[in-house]
């Protein structure tokens, strides 16, 4: 009886084992650095404005995975292009930092062109499967943005060339799909809050996790 219990413990002992190492194998693979990197489109608006501006950009991306539901990832973005900005503002009532202050507002005041020089952030990211292969993730964070514009009256003077900067609070959300174990795509969109601005972003990028 003793040599049946003795067996039956080891066998028992050595499950246990075999279950936490597995255990263990599965967490560490939902653990790790990862990288992306792609195409972003921003539209920057004022509030009361009647359109925004639309810029092209390209993002990078580095985060950490801590486990199958969490990561903390931060990202930067540059515009590859300047976009045109015109909010009709009325010739008369406008005034190029009328408050001396040289805040973000005064630079998206008028009309002109505008150029992305980088927006960057931190993330908190929790996630959720869909499928086997496709998550559904929300994110969480903070962001600073800068940015310089060729600023002109309505009537097309040009009046200064201006470079501001803001932060604020960034919430998005979106969708990833394993193409692999390593690689995977990635679409999402984020809200930025920058003063009285808000810049809405959609960005497509591929990723690899190590």
């Amino acid at each position: 009886m003793l040599k049946t219990m003795l067996i039956g413990t080891a066998a028992a002992g050595a499950m246990i084992a075999a279950a936490g190492s597995a255990s263990a194998q599965a967490y560490s693979e939902d653990q790790g650095f990862y990288l992306q990197g792609g195409y972003s489109y921003l539209d920057i608006q004022p509030d009361g404005a009647d359109s925004g501006v639309d810029t092209d950009a390209i993002t990078a991306r580095a985060g950490y995975q801590f486990n199958d539901w969490f990561s903390l990832e931060s990202d930067i973005t540059t515009g590859v292009d300047d976009g045109e900005f015109d909010y009709n503002v009325d010739e008369d009532e406008f005034d190029l930092d009328d408050n001396n202050d040289g805040d973000f507002n005064d630079l998206i005041a008028g009309s002109g062109d505008i150029g992305l020089n980088y927006l960057v952030g931190i993330y908190g990211k929790a996630e959720v499967p869909v499928t086997e292969r496709l998550d559904a993730f929300g994110r969480a964070g903070y962001a600073f943005i800068d940015l310089d514009a060729e600023v002109q009256t309505p009537g097309g003077t040009t009046l200064a060339t201006i470079e501001d900067s803001e932060d604020g609070a960034a919430l998005g959300g979106g969708l990833e799909y394993a193409l692999t174990d390593n690689w995977n795509l990635r679409g999402e969109y984020t809200w930025y809050g920058f003063g009285n601005t808000d810049t809405h972003a959609a960005m497509f990028s591929a990723g690899y996790k190590f």
